[in-house]
């Protein structure tokens, strides 16, 4: 029920969609007796798209995500396993083509190359099934294949396909890789995202290290350029509204004791 609510509710308050609805709905008024409610809907919606679409608000935003936790410290004892999150693959297109078919996040599984021949006795569990409201191929089938293709044997690698958000590949990878007292377990996902993610593994008390990548920031010296399309703007506008809406339902429903979890 919860995955049903919250994409529900993420499309009518995600940024862009919000706007676009205002304007439509301003865009109604003006045929009705309430013409100038129309107008104050349409220029509030119309000056939010310029000033979201064009400003570098959304790129300040998605700095302060990604500037939570560091790039991954790879010193004392090698990692017990490496935990994958899914996003880096569209199952329907690579269904619909017959080949795998890699999203902006492909560096999640990328890394993992390099990774699997550092820590030959790391083990490795993709978690990923579909995130469709009504389902559809997995990501976990074409995970496999592309990490194969890597070279990394099929026996290495755990894969898990209950998963249809961020909260499910915490509870449904937990029980795959079993962890004990003073194992390292490693996470890897999009560092925008890895707050959240933190939040999800800690919420069911499974600690592990983060291993951000993915990134769509620079180290701050090109967060004031503004955007050439609104498109950009916007898009990162959404994704970094549903980060923190993310967090503060995680907080808001007892799923995470932090509200921004930070580096331990």
């Amino acid at each position: 029920m919860y995955f049903i609510v919250s994409k529900t509710l993420f499309f009518f308050t995600l940024p862009s969609n919000l706007l676009i609805l205002l304007a439509i709905t301003g865009t109604v008024l003006l045929f009705t007796k309430r013409v100038r409610a129309g107008r104050a809907l349409l220029l509030v919606s119309m000056l939010a798209i310029v000033v979201l679409g064009l400003s570098p608000l959304s790129k300040v935003l998605f700095h302060v995500l990604e500037s939570r936790f560091p790039r991954w410290n790879a010193s004392g004892p090698a990692p017990t396993g490496f935990i994958i999150l899914g996003g880096a693959i569209d199952p329907d297109i690579s269904a619909a083509r017959n080949d795998v078919s890699l999203t902006d996040a492909a560096e999640r599984l990328t890394v993992v190359a390099e990774l699997a021949r550092r820590y030959p006795s790391a083990r490795i569990i993709y978690t990923g099934g579909n995130a469709s409201l009504f389902g559809g191929p997995l990501e976990e089938t074409y995970a496999a294949q592309l990490l194969a293709s890597f070279g990394i044997p099929p026996q290495r690698l755990e894969t898990e396909a209950r998963a249809r958000n961020t909260l499910e590949n915490a509870v449904y990878t937990k029980p795959i890789a079993a962890p004990k007292p003073g194992e390292r377990w490693v996470m890897i996902t999009s560092a925008f995202h890895m707050p959240r993610a933190m939040a999800a593994f800690r919420g069911i008390g499974f600690d592990v290290e983060a291993f951000p990548v993915d990134w769509q920031t620079g180290d701050g010296n090109d967060l004031l350029w503004p955007f050439r399309s609104f498109v950009g703007g916007l898009g990162l506008t959404d994704t970094a509204a549903r980060e923190f809406l993310g967090l503060l339902s995680y907080r808001m429903t007892g799923r995470s004791r932090e509200l921004f979890p930070a580096p331990r």
